[in-house]
């Protein structure tokens, strides 16, 4: 032990004995780590000082390791490769003491399913924070990941090759009636859905389209009256009578108490997923998030299970 506490070596040595045992050369050995010939010479020349032995033969054909030049070598290597974890273990654990986590989402996303998560992040995690970038469009949300605007994005599935992403939930699209409309043990058929004056929010066209998409498959099509841009409109007209709408769940919350809510004839779901992108190296905290993010998820759905 007395020995270590009195040895003076440096890593720039170790580095210089495993450039040289690898290239076989000084001379590229000096070209690997940025450096001056002569500055590499000295650092092997200062470790084998150190060390009492030789650990280089140096000759017009380059650099030969001596046999315990080899096992210097290989010794050297691995301290240098734990070195190195050491390092990287150090940069990813800071990455959980400060920081911030980018995340891009539409406004149902943001109202319902963030503010908990967040929550139980920071609880977790007090010294970083979340930024969240609302979109209209789920497309919107996959671009700001391509564009390094988000690191974590929630969008409809299935989405492209070039994110690596989770289902999270499921989210049924309703049908909002004004009150009144139908009793209340009435079932509601497609020549009804059909017939109703539709209300449509401009700013969702991806559902929309999903929607007259399944509407079509059954040979109906939307009769559209109003067209608006906030959801919240949506809601109060068919609440004041003025028509109907569909829409998901999710979107529609909180629903008034007047307006019925029916289910369509055929059922419709949405799949909601979290996304990354595929090939991105991301920071320890973006996965810390994740974490946190599927055990809030998880408890929520149990606690929806034991309600059953």
């Amino acid at each position: 032990m007395n020995k270590i506490n009195d040895c003076n070596l440096k890593i720039s040595q170790l580095r210089a004995l495993v450039a040289v045992g690898e290239r076989k050369s000084f001379s590229e050995a000096a070209l690997e780590l940025g450096l001056s010939q002569s500055t590499v010479s000295y650092a092997i020349a200062t470790l084998e000082e150190e060390l009492g032995v030789v650990l280089v033969l140096r000759g017009r054909h380059g650099a030969t390791l001596t046999p315990i030049g080899e096992e210097i070598f290989e010794e050297a290597r691995q301290i240098l490769h734990l070195l190195g974890n050491v390092m990287e273990k150090a940069e990813r654990e800071k990455g959980l003491q400060s920081g911030q986590v980018r995340v891009a989402c539409v406004r149902s996303i943001a109202t319902h399913i963030l503010p908990k998560v967040i929550a139980r992040f920071r609880e977790k995690y007090p010294t970083m924070g979340v930024v969240i970038t609302e979109f209209d469009r789920y497309v919107e949300v996959e671009q700001a990941l391509q564009q390094g605007q988000a690191e974590v994005g929630f969008t409809l599935l299935p989405t492209g090759k070039e994110f690596e992403a989770w289902e999270l939930f499921r989210d049924e699209f309703v049908v909002l009636l004004s009150p009144g409309m139908l009793a209340s043990d009435e079932p509601l058929s497609w020549e009804q859905v059909a017939e109703y004056s539709m209300v449509v929010n401009l700013r969702s066209p991806q559902h929309n389209k999903f929607i007259q998409e399944h509407f079509l498959r059954f040979g109906q099509t939307l009769k559209v009256s109003h067209k608006v841009r906030e959801d919240s409109t949506v809601l109060s007209m068919v609440k004041q009578g003025l028509g109907a709408t569909v829409m998901a769940r999710l979107t529609a919350e909180p629903i008034p108490e007047e307006i019925q809510v029916r289910s369509l004839p055929v059922p419709l779901e949405r799949i909601i997923g979290v996304i990354i992108l595929a090939d991105a190296i991301l920071p320890k905290r973006v996965f810390a998030f994740l974490d946190v993010l599927k055990q809030v998820w998880d408890r929520k759905k149990l606690t929806a299970d034991e309600r059953r």
